[in-house]
């Protein structure tokens, strides 16, 4: 029975890839550096949004291509957080969230976070962080 990433894969939203070591160290290093940016409250709420979801992104991305995968699209990173590191629905509902009011920032240019959205997203980055740490070395 394939499992469910081999189930993205068949259905074209995954493509297999071995894992490059540095380029995952690179994912890991970018993503922690963003989530202590994030942090600085002497930053413009937008800008503190905009570190912590590319931050969580990074860090989940790391996760996917750890698993040995490269997404077809930015949000299946944050889908796969069950399969890649056994996280919730708390964490990657949080990030499609995120990737929500993202888009909307990105693509119509307009910008809707609250101080409680960065806090989450910063949140669900260092759970993905920690999960990440937790594994074994590569």
């Amino acid at each position: 029975m394939p499992s469910p990433l081999e189930n993205l894969e068949a259905s074209g939203q995954l493509h297999p890839e071995p894992l490059d070591p540095g380029e995952y160290q690179g994912l890991v290093a970018s993503g922690c550096a963003r989530l202590a940016d994030a942090e600085n409250r002497d930053l413009s709420l937008e800008s503190r949004f905009d570190l912590a979801y590319n931050a969580a992104h990074a860090l989940c991305l790391a996760a996917l291509r750890r698993a040995g995968f490269r997404p077809v699209n930015r949000y299946i990173v944050f889908q796969t957080l069950p399969h890649t590191l056994g996280l919730g629905p708390g964490v990657w509902r949080v990030l499609a969230k995120a990737h929500q009011k993202r888009n909307a920032a990105e693509y119509e240019g307009f910008v809707d976070v609250e101080e409680r959205l960065v806090d989450d997203v910063i949140g669900a980055g260092r759970t993905v962080e920690r999960a990440l740490d937790a594994l074994p070395g590569i």
